[in-house]
């Protein structure tokens, strides 16, 4: 019999992966390619989204096939992750976006935001879509477009132009673009727009008129784990089986399938999600309500949600703008050249602070800074930055959730660091978990797309998958852990009200 595989594609700020995985879940090739960052101005991140889709078609795809020596027929499904609240505006006739994708990074609409919050507050946000207005989300990024891009507002009103995050660009993409394209999202997605009702998982009539968005131009929204239909170009008649914001496809990829199992994914920043089941937690301590995933016509499943802008990008400021090392792994060396951080700490608000402060005025600064200070406590700080901002959200989420956390589940690129997993464990006391396989945003599109096709036979199946690849105990003395939390919380207010309007 010839073998089958579940693809993966992971749309991501910094590249677009494919990933095949076996019935075991074991990885078994992957293609990868960078894209572009564009910054034009202050606050602007924007990526071109015809850039991304030529990548995967050219590059990214072919990889992967040709590392694996397989035919697209071998495929039994594709699952996409994607990065999520990136903003994308196309038209519908010729598929040529009106311009950039607008990332989550980008800090433009913070005036508009301000003013949302100044002039409507935050609870009639917070009734209907679960989250407080902030630059992250993808309603003012539309906003901005209609009142800077001539004529587009009525366009969209005539449905000539769509929007959608990179998953919905993708598959109208691959289901064959201008020629009968399907136009859809799913339910994790349209959450992190600001515009989805987090109870009914419908576009809000109310948030639409608010952000004076036409409904013509919105994809439909449709369950992570179910079949949508099929590729026509690149991976002709390969059904896509599943779509999920890349955060949650990496708590589906930890197998977090129970209230109050958490993980958190450590890359350009880090995100921390917690299972709280079919019940619809309100934070009260600074998180985000959201869709952790739904299969099929199952209720959703919500989590709550703790996202930290600046964690791994950090160790790119010190590697590329200060020039201290030349390699990010070499951070953890010179980091183990000193005992302690020698009374310095770094809060890397770049472009504001996120969970749980959620101040845009807020940034960076160095605390602490005696003639005592060497590159390696300044190393030291940049990790341990890491560790306390994930300290903070996960008080956040002992404070709103029930069920308080025994032990967090991590993947991503800085788990590498035996240093930081450490003091992670340390600051949080309690233990730090990584899996065999790392790349957990990838593997959970595609359990979810083999799911959604038949390929694996339910969640249990999933979770036999998971092993568990190393463990981190908490040895810090608790009165140590205490006194250094209280050092990072006066710095943190220090990093406040520095930007001005």
């Amino acid at each position: 019999m010839v073998e089958r595989y579940v693809m993966s594609i992971d749309q991501g700020t910094m590249s677009t992966r494919c990933i095949l995985f076996d019935h075991q879940g074991r990885l078994v090739s992957v293609g990868q390619r960078e894209h572009q960052q564009y910054f034009a101005r202050p606050g602007w991140a924007e990526h071109d989204p015809t850039e991304i889709w030529s990548h995967l078609r050219r590059v990214v795809v072919p990889r992967a096939l040709e590392g694996a020596g397989i035919r697209p027929e071998q495929i039994a499904a594709i699952g996409i992750a994607n990065q999520r609240e990136t903003t994308v505006v196309w038209d519908r006739r010729t598929g040529v976006p009106v311009g950039h994708a607008i990332t989550w990074q980008d800090t433009r609409t913070s005036g508009y935001v301000e003013e949302l919050r100044r002039t409507t507050g935050d609870d009639f946000f917070l009734e209907r879509c679960g989250l407080s207005p902030t630059t992250y989300f993808s309603a003012p990024r539309l906003r901005w477009l209609f009142d800077h891009v001539d004529g587009l507002h009525e366009r969209a009103e005539r449905g000539e132009v769509l929007f959608g995050t990179m998953e919905s660009w993708l598959i109208w993409n691959l289901t064959g673009g201008p020629d009968g394209g399907l136009h859809l999202t799913d339910a994790t997605n349209a959450s992190r727009t600001m515009l989805m009702n987090i109870r009914s998982l419908a576009w809000d009539d109310e948030l639409l008129a608010y952000f004076d968005v036409p409904r013509a131009m919105l994809p439909e929204i449709r369950a992570s784990a179910e079949c949508y239909g099929m590729a026509r170009a690149l991976l002709p008649n390969v059904p896509i089986c599943a779509a999920l914001g890349d955060q949650q496809a990496a708590l589906f990829g930890q197998t977090c399938f129970a209230p109050g199992e958490a993980k958190c994914t450590y890359g350009t920043g880090s995100f921390l999600l917690v299972n709280t089941g079919t019940e619809l937690v309100r934070s009260r301590h600074g998180l985000l309500t959201t869709v952790g995933y739904k299969v099929g016509g199952e209720p959703p499943v919500y989590a709550l949600e703790g996202p930290i802008a600046v964690t791994g990008s950090l160790v790119q400021w010190f590697r590329d703008r200060l020039g201290l090392i030349h390699s990010a792994p070499e951070i953890e060396t010179l980091a183990r050249g000193v005992e302690d951080n020698g009374g310095c700490y770094i809060v890397p608000a770049f472009s504001g602070l996120f969970a749980p402060h959620w101040r845009s005025d807020a940034r960076g600064v160095i605390v602490g800074l005696t003639s005592y200070i060497t590159k390696g406590h300044l190393a030291r700080a940049v990790l341990e930055a890491t560790g306390w901002q994930t300290r903070e959200v996960v008080d956040a989420v002992n404070a709103d959730s029930p069920r308080p956390l025994r032990q967090l589940k991590v993947d991503g690129g800085m788990t590498s660091n035996n240093l930081l997993m450490q003091f992670l464990a340390d600051v949080l006391d309690m233990p730090v978990v990584r899996p065999m396989v790392s790349e957990t945003v990838s593997l959970g599109a595609a359990y979810a797309a083999g799911l959604a096709s038949g390929y694996w036979p339910d969640l249990e199946g999933l979770r036999r998958n998971w092993h568990r690849a190393a463990q981190w105990m908490p040895t810090m003395d608790p009165a140590r852990r205490e006194a250094e939390y209280e050092s990072w919380r006066r710095a943190v207010e220090r990093s406040l009200g520095w930007a001005r309007s």
